[in-house]
């Protein structure tokens, strides 16, 4: 960058930095590709030349890749908290990696006091208590405001709630997952028939079992009325199986497309030594789906069935259970069985079997390490799981293998943050202060393409960067940085607020360009930039200014959040 900046009116300088910070991370995301020269208008009469080189990643300290993967970004003091951890890097990872596994040892009480003073009225209601205010006394109107506020405020609160955890609490890897694991067993926010219940769905099922037994997970999540209402399972019946659930089941949850093997006639599918199919096809999910016939919701609400009362709770009825003989990957199941003793056939089979240990391995590695996690590191995850797989904590175990691996220490730069990952880090990252989160904060990520909680499919938000580095994310990203920093995103009609003081952040002395671009640079990195990119950030902050002259109070307040919003647009503030 030159000194064609010191001639950028306030408007100019934001449009500039903008688009230069958009074209260059567009350009970092992606994979081995030269950066292409970019040209953007400074003045009317002289172009912008971006580096026509990439720059090569730098090399970046373990406390850097541990924060970065293990939370949803650094705030002030994670770095010096984590390195005196411990002696070396080995015993800092593995001090931090037993903290953030033991949730419950953490002292969170910055997270509580904010979570107190935001006030939650339904969030402590038990899953009973959220059926029968919100959903059972509650009588349909859909054209009546107050129905529709009443009705969703559980699932409005837990998005409030889901971005107070993701920013203040310590116990970071507890939210991570939580994240990590309402994709992997997705629902859409505004299903019908269940909205409120989201929020017993996220407490009660993810967040109880993550840490756990996936068995026991994979039937709870089979037994919430919030599943069984999104994939139709609730209408399953013996006279008409829905094979939603089942698909699902088979597909996303438990073997994973990779074990997809199409169809066949099951019968000419490979068994292993224990006689079990190594990989499903169609019709062991057809088999499936009469083996969950009568897994349903007691929501009994036109009070027209027999034996089906108003409780909202998941019930086993009988008469709609398809009570004959099925045969589901290569196992034979008798008929008349004992009450779930079909379905629950069908989840011990998927959940011991070694492709669901492979794919849920392979999933949490992605996440955790990069897009395309080496086979060396899925397979030892995948043995701890199949090794564990009656533990009481075997997810516990597995994430343990992944964290410590050497493929989790010698990775860097294999992932960018998907858009909830990148509005969280920046509020973490300026200390930005708030209770109840204004509107614009979860529309602004939904804007960037990750609407909380919102996903139609049931195959939750990609995890690869190529599914969100394109123009419109990366712009609504910017977009969010320049509100948080220059507190645009108040909320004037609830009162909410979203603070961000980056002015007084600033050390007082600290009053040259050079300085204050060093100082945020590693602020918001935890580290250097290289030479080219940091002489750009200097220069931001210059304007018409030396880069070592005193510059005064007003040109700091002015041009201050700028020149950290380009910091938080530059790919290095996206790597993970």
């Amino acid at each position: 960058m030159t000194s064609q900046l010191t001639r950028l009116t306030r408007r100019d300088f934001l449009k500039l930095s903008g688009t230069l910070a958009t074209a260059s991370l567009l350009a970092a995301c992606q994979p081995e590709q030269e950066t292409p020269v970019v040209s953007l208008p400074t003045t009317e009469s002289e172009p912008f030349v971006a580096n026509e080189t990439p720059t090569p990643l730098p090399a970046v300290q373990l406390a850097i890749i541990a924060l970065s993967r293990m939370s949803f970004g650094m705030r002030p003091g994670d770095i010096e908290s984590f390195l005196a951890l411990g002696g070396n890097d080995d015993e800092r990872l593995r001090a931090y990696v037993q903290q953030q596994l033991n949730p419950d040892s953490i002292d969170d009480s910055d997270f509580e006091a904010h979570y107190s003073a935001a006030a939650f009225e339904t969030l402590y209601k038990s899953h009973e208590q959220l059926y029968a205010d919100h959903i059972a006394s509650n009588p349909y109107d859909s054209n009546n405001d107050d129905y529709w506020q009443w009705y969703s405020k559980p699932a409005h609160e837990l998005v409030d709630a889901t971005l107070l955890r993701a920013v203040y609490s310590k116990k970071q890897l507890t939210e991570m997952l939580a994240d990590f694991w309402h994709n992997h067993f997705n629902i859409y926010f505004w299903q019908d028939d269940g909205v409120p219940l989201v929020a017993s769905y996220n407490r009660d099922v993810l967040r109880s079992h993550m840490f756990s037994n996936f068995r026991q997970m994979l039937e709870a999540v089979a037994t919430h009325p919030s599943m069984l209402y999104y994939l139709n399972q609730n209408n399953s019946s013996d006279a008409g199986p829905n094979e939603n659930f089942a698909r699902e089941l088979f597909e996303l949850h438990t073997l994973g497309a990779e074990n997809y093997l199409g169809v066949r006639d099951p019968n000419t599918v490979e068994k292993d030594a224990s006689g079990i199919s190594v990989g499903y096809v169609d019709n062991d999910v057809y088999e499936a789906a009469r083996c969950f016939t009568g897994w349903r919701v007691d929501d009994d609400l036109g009070e027209w069935q027999d034996g089906i009362e108003i409780t909202g709770n998941f019930i086993y009825y009988r008469p709609w259970h398809d009570r004959f003989n099925k045969l589901v990957l290569g196992k034979y199941i008798v008929a008349d069985q004992s009450d779930m003793q079909d379905g629950r056939d069908v989840l011990d089979l998927l959940a011991y079997h070694p492709g669901t240990a492979r794919h849920i391995a392979r999933k949490l590695c992605r996440r955790f390490i990069s897009d395309t996690p080496p086979d060396s590191v899925v397979q030892a995850a995948a043995a701890t799981f199949t090794e564990n797989h009656d533990a009481p904590d075997q997810l516990k175990r597995v994430m343990e293998t992944i964290l410590l691996s050497d493929e989790f220490k010698q990775s860097w730069g294999q992932k960018i943050k998907r858009p909830f990952e990148a509005g969280v880090s920046i509020m973490r990252a300026l200390n930005s202060e708030f209770t109840r989160v204004p509107s614009g904060i979860s529309w602004m990520i939904g804007m960037m393409g990750q609407p909380i909680f919102e996903r139609r499919s049931p195959d939750g938000y990609p995890d690869t960067k190529e599914a969100w580095a394109n123009s419109m994310s990366i712009l609504y990203r910017w977009n969010f940085a320049v509100g948080i920093a220059e507190n645009w995103l108040n909320d004037d009609d609830t009162g909410a607020t979203v603070l961000t003081d980056v002015y007084s952040q600033t050390p007082a002395e600290i009053r040259t360009a050079e300085g204050l671009a060093d100082f945020w640079i590693n602020r918001l990195l935890g580290r250097t930039m290289a030479d080219v990119d940091r002489n750009a950030i200097i220069e931001v902050m210059a304007q018409e200014y030396g880069i070592q002259e005193q510059l005064s109070d007003d040109h700091v307040q002015y041009v201050l959040p700028g020149m950290i919003e380009v910091i938080l647009m530059s790919p290095d503030f996206q790597w993970k």
